[in-house]
């Protein structure tokens, strides 16, 4: 059914307005038969009716996206090219196939000499197409770096973000600077992440994405929302080694300032964010905070253990059962829903412990130690059932449970009627079946308690009057 309201036909008459639309700008490339306004208007029109593939089939095809691509990067009119540009970076996200055309038709080295536009507009239009293509083409990342300056020309548009920061006072915010950034920062990205021989290209950009971890006030609803959360992606690949780099993680002046930040991000999202959102935006966080440890000096590696393992206040009860960042940590790394996030977490404890196996069970206690050393072939330390000492707040050593990390003394008794003899034998049974299914998979290599208290004498047989009838 076909509308007079611009881009609102569907069915066969969508296909029919949109292969005239694609048609009448085709003809215009060569033999220029429209108005500016009505070239724009055109585009705008093919903008809406592209948001949805179905009867828009023209836009999709080798014909359409050089029709685009010559509008979008020819075009003298900037009103006009942006136009096209943002057709053909809806029409490269719907249709994966439109990206390979993009590259066969050898526009990728034009759209790296277009990122050095100052223009917002130009910068988010641009690096999205070059994001998006990133993804199943044969696009040659070492050949638009060395060759087309795609590298330089992002090192730059980071810079003139952070340059921003100095002129904030003297001009309102712009929308379209903030969108411009994190299509950047995603390009930068997936660029060092599939170019990591190239990675050093990018090390100047280290003190800019630095900087602008302070663009804004972190949200406590969503702390890792735009710039936040594409800032830590983009810091995450490169190289911290770097004279530069360290330089700016680790200023002199105050070098935990970067660590301070993280771990308020940190500490912020494992409390505003779900399951999915702590798997998909908390990761990458917590994978960051490793790699600037890793690569600290001493005083921001304290300041790092301190800040993130369990502290003498943890200890009061259980690991894992309070409201304190360890705390979330410790109960997300064994959380089923988020199984990237469950090995950051345990991986960052581990580096946290000097990569000492001793040392990681005495932090988190053995309940949480034990999956990550199982799964990742590391011997149990012969100490970790045994109960171990460390400070209070004030300083004394008291003694602390090897497997949940809680002070001894402050352990509560059961809670609770004494468990029947009918309760007791289910309960044997049942560890008797699982420490019988961990040894068929290998996962221990232990005796079974059953079959030891047999060999020492402690198994009694049941008398006639325990022994329960069948059913």
């Amino acid at each position: 059914m076909a509308s007079s309201e611009i881009g609102t036909a569907t069915g066969p008459a969508k296909l029919k307005a949109v292969t005239d639309l694609v048609e009448k700008l085709t003809n215009d490339l060569d033999n220029v038969t429209l108005l500016p306004d009505d070239r724009i208007s055109a585009l705008e029109e093919l903008k809406i009716y592209g948001r949805d593939p179905n009867d828009a089939d023209p836009i999709f095809t080798k014909d359409g996206i050089s029709m685009l691509l010559r509008h979008g990067f020819y075009s003298p009119s900037s009103e006009t090219a942006r136009a096209a540009l943002r057709v053909l970076a809806n029409a490269m996200l719907l249709k994966p196939e439109t990206r390979q055309t993009f590259v066969d038709l050898g526009f990728a080295p034009r759209a790296c000499s277009e990122l050095k536009v100052d223009s917002w507009d130009n910068e988010f239009l641009v690096s999205r197409i070059l994001f998006i293509s990133t993804y199943g083409t044969s696009l040659d990342l070492p050949d638009l770096i060395e060759n087309h300056r795609l590298a330089d020309h992002i090192v730059e548009n980071v810079s003139r973000h952070a340059k921003t920061l100095s002129n904030k006072a003297k001009a309102k915010d712009d929308p379209m600077e903030g969108m411009a950034l994190g299509e950047t920062l995603k390009l930068m990205f997936n660029v060092s992440h599939f170019c990591k021989d190239k990675v050093s290209c990018f090390t100047a950009t280290v003190p800019h994405v630095v900087a602008l971890l302070w663009k804004q006030d972190v949200s406590d609803e969503n702390p890792l929302d735009p710039p936040f959360g594409p800032l830590v992606n983009a810091l995450y690949n490169l190289d911290f080694e770097a004279d530069k780099s360290r330089a700016s993680l680790f200023p002199k002046s105050e070098p935990t300032k970067v660590s301070s930040r993280l771990v308020s991000l940190l500490d912020l999202s494992m409390k505003a964010y779900g399951d999915n959102e702590l798997e998909n935006n908390v990761t990458p966080l917590v994978g960051l905070i490793g790699r600037v440890y890793e690569n600290a000096p001493p005083a921001v590696r304290q300041f790092l253990e301190e800040a993130i393992l369990p502290s003498a206040e943890d200890r009061q009860a259980v690991l894992g059962r309070g409201e304190t960042l360890s705390a979330r940590l410790l109960k997300n790394s064994t959380n089923p829903l988020t199984p990237a996030l469950r090995d950051g977490i345990s991986h960052l404890f581990f580096d946290l412990s000097g990569r000492d196996a001793s040392k990681f069970v005495e932090n988190v206690g053995y309940g949480f130690a034990s999956g990550f050393l199982f799964q990742n072939n590391v011997p149990v330390p012969a100490s970790a059932s045994e109960a171990f000492s460390t400070g209070d707040d004030a300083g004394a050593q008291k003694l602390v449970n090897p497997i949940t990390g809680q002070f001894l003394d402050k352990e509560n008794p059961a809670e609770g009627p004494e468990m029947s003899q009918e309760e007791k034998e289910r309960e044997a049974e049942r560890l008797f079946v699982l420490f019988e299914r961990l040894k068929q998979l290998g996962i221990m290599d232990i005796q079974n308690p059953v079959e030891q208290a047999v060999q020492e004498g402690k198994f009694r047989e049941l008398d006639d009057d325990e022994v329960e009838e069948v059913d």
